[in-house]
């Protein structure tokens, strides 16, 4: 598991660490089951406090993403896969939403976007 810490971000180290396991989770690099790091050893890894670590892990594990197991250590929750894609099409939405507000700003047309979005496409 890899998590970069940026302290120039402004976001809080915290919500940092909470962002990148969730997305790590979502994205299938984090495997269901899969032990994460102590809170302690994370923390000492990144060099950070214990208690910033533990407010990630928590927040991960009010929303479903990990478990605990009492003296075993934090695990990866078992995802529902419609869960999960229905947050990601949310995201995509907001992100469209985004993108037709800039757009207007720089008078763009939706055929605008659909070219410069099959572009992308071609280019991958």
């Amino acid at each position: 598991m890899n998590i970069f810490i940026d302290n120039r971000s402004g976001a809080p180290i915290y919500d940092q660490i909470y962002s990148q396991i969730k997305n790590q989770i979502i994205s299938g690099t984090l495997a269901a089951n899969e032990p994460l790091p102590s809170i302690r050893n994370l923390a000492k890894d990144l060099r950070i406090s214990v208690i910033t670590t533990k407010r990630a892990y928590d927040e991960l594990e009010r929303e479903g993403f990990i478990y605990t197991l009492p003296a075993k250590g934090c695990f990866v929750a078992a995802q529902n896969t419609e869960l999960l894609k229905e947050h990601n099409l949310k995201k995509i939405e907001e992100h469209i939403m985004e993108i037709k507000n800039l757009a207007a700003a720089c008078q763009l047309s939706k055929n605008d976007i659909i070219e410069m979005i099959n572009i992308i496409y071609e280019q991958e």
